[in-house]
């Protein structure tokens, strides 16, 4: 992933030229930079926790910042579905939605009173996956936001996807069972598999479980389980490089029984 968004990263120079002494200490090796975001990502601990003398935490927030003006964390999550989609092929006949509420202690411009932790700021996430659970887009918003309302702007993210099956599937829970969700779907000529309000799981198990197990995945990485960010900028740069990793884990796994290589491990990894 390093060599892959160190790609595309834009020239820079060791040292400031534009001193008037003509030097200046060295930049902050960008690879250093990544390294500690991706230590943040998955412990959740803070900028200067993770500081120490190779670098500051104010580098770090800088650099992000830098990063995510260039759209770099975006364009590194758009290389790694395209990768899979390439070498293993994303399924899109069957595609699975629903939401997931986080804490977000520090509030922030997508946070809101949860309706299941006492009332305390939270953070919501409409996510959509494929067959796989490979994450395809989200929509954020504050705790206190009901589902329904986000399946339109998380649907619109299949926009992005390029060409797409004639007939696709969207598996829902019961809570976005309603006549407005149906017009939705038909509209857009989607097929909804909607689950029934008061009718237990086993007895309509759909193929809802992947879009769950990849809000497990994403909770793993505890800066996205207790987000502390108070930016949606950096909240949704954070949730790409997640899905990078997830995309490019499952591309492994994958490939490891579809392909053949000279170093391929003799176990799956």
């Amino acid at each position: 992933m390093w060599d892959q968004f160190a790609a595309l990263l834009p020239a820079r120079s060791v040292t400031d030229p534009s001193h008037p002494l003509g030097c200046h200490r060295r930049r902050i090796a960008d690879r250093l930079v990544f390294d500690k975001l991706l230590q943040v990502l998955r412990f959740g601990c803070s900028y200067e926790a993770i500081a120490d003398s190779t670098c500051s935490a104010t580098t770090i927030r800088n650099r992000r910042d830098e990063w995510i003006n260039l759209g770099l964390f975006a364009q590194l999550k758009a290389i790694a579905l395209d990768a899979y989609d390439r070498i293993v092929g994303l399924l899109l006949d069957d595609l699975a939605i629903d939401g997931c509420i986080t804490k977000a202690p520090g509030g922030g411009e997508i946070a809101g009173r949860s309706p299941v932790d006492r009332g305390k700021q939270g953070m919501k996430r409409s996510l959509m996956v494929e067959a796989r659970g490979i994450p395809l887009g989200r929509v954020l918003a504050g705790a206190n936001r009901h589902d329904s309302p986000l399946l339109k702007p998380t649907l619109e993210h299949l926009d992005d996807l390029g060409p797409l099956p004639e007939d696709i599937t969207i598996h829902l829970d019961a809570g976005y069972n309603s006549a407005a969700t149906r017009d939705l779907l038909a509209a857009r000529g989607l097929t909804g598999e909607i689950a029934r309000k008061g009718v237990k799981a086993p007895v309509q198990a759909t193929k809802r479980w992947h879009v769950e197990r990849t809000n497990a995945w994403h909770n793993a990485f505890n800066r996205l389980q207790r987000c502390y960010e108070r930016k949606e900028t950096v909240v949704h740069a954070y949730f790409d490089l997640a899905d990078a990793i997830i995309t490019v884990r499952s591309l492994i796994r994958q490939a490891w029984t579809l392909y053949r290589w000279d170093t391929r491990p003799t176990r799956r990894p």
